[in-house]
This record gives structure tokens, C-alpha cells and sequence, in this order.
């Protein structure tokens, strides 16, 4: 979804993170860490963890937020998860769970026109 800025212009949706669903956090947070350097920018307990990964966010999710059923999903921060998802419905896609209030954001899970997920999350 473009989004006006100030000056009248679009710009595109950023890619907030990469989401890997994992079975338990601790453990994959040491295996990216121990095995790639990935080094942990956040980490909630068992829930959820944010690795550095050179610019981009490595999320690692727990089964109490895993969004997508196992699935890995590029995650896009956009400035409104409703309307972004009519526009990917527009265009090809279809909505896989409606948006949910998240502990921090808005999220919601679509799908595009070939079957890969993707996560769109804004602010409240």
C-alpha cells in the first residue's frame, strides 16, 4: 500500500521483519545467534524475539504468536492494516485472518495471488 507523505508523494510499505514461527524461543534465539551472529535486539520470554540480522529484523515467534500456523511471512509495518488489506484483496490476494488487536499493533495475515503469506501490522 503507497502512503502520501508531506510532500505529496508516495512511499511503499517497509518490510518490518521476517517472522519464523519456533517451537521454542530461547533455543532458537541461541542457534541464530551461535550458528549465523545474530545478535538479539529484543527478547519477550517465551513469546517472541527480535534478532539483528544486518538491517533486517529476524522474528522469532512462539506458538502463543505465531500468526501464520508455522508458516515464515515476510511482515510489512504499514499506516493502516485495514485498508492495506482491501487493496491486497484487490489486487489478487485474500485475507487469511482479520486484523487483531496485537500486544503492541494492529496485525492481520493475507495472502498473495501464488500462496505466500504475509503479515500486515500498523499502529492502533
Amino acid at each position: 500500500m503507497l502512503k502520501s507523505n508531506p510532500d505529496n508523494e508516495t512511499t511503499p510499505s517497509k518490510i518490518g521483519n521476517v517472522l519464523h514461527p519456533v517451537a521454542d524461543v530461547q533455543s532458537a534465539v541461541e542457534f541464530y545467534r551461535d550458528a549465523l551472529g545474530l545478535a538479539p535486539r529484543f527478547v519477550d520470554g517465551d513469546r517472541y524475539a527480535a534478532l539483528d540480522a544486518g538491517g533486517t529484523v529476524l522474528a522469532l515467534a512462539g506458538p502463543e504468536e505465531d500468526l501464520t500456523r508455522g508458516t515464515p511471512a515476510a511482515s510489512f509495518k504499514v499506516s493502516d492494516v485495514k485498508a492495506t488489506l482491501g487493496a491486497l484483496v484487490e489486487a489478487g490476494g485474500r485475507v487469511l485472518r482479520e486484523p487483531a488487536q496485537g500486544p503492541h499493533e494492529i496485525r492481520a495475515v493475507a495472502q498473495d495471488p501464488w500462496g505466500n503469506t504475509i503479515i500486515v501490522y500498523g499502529p492502533h
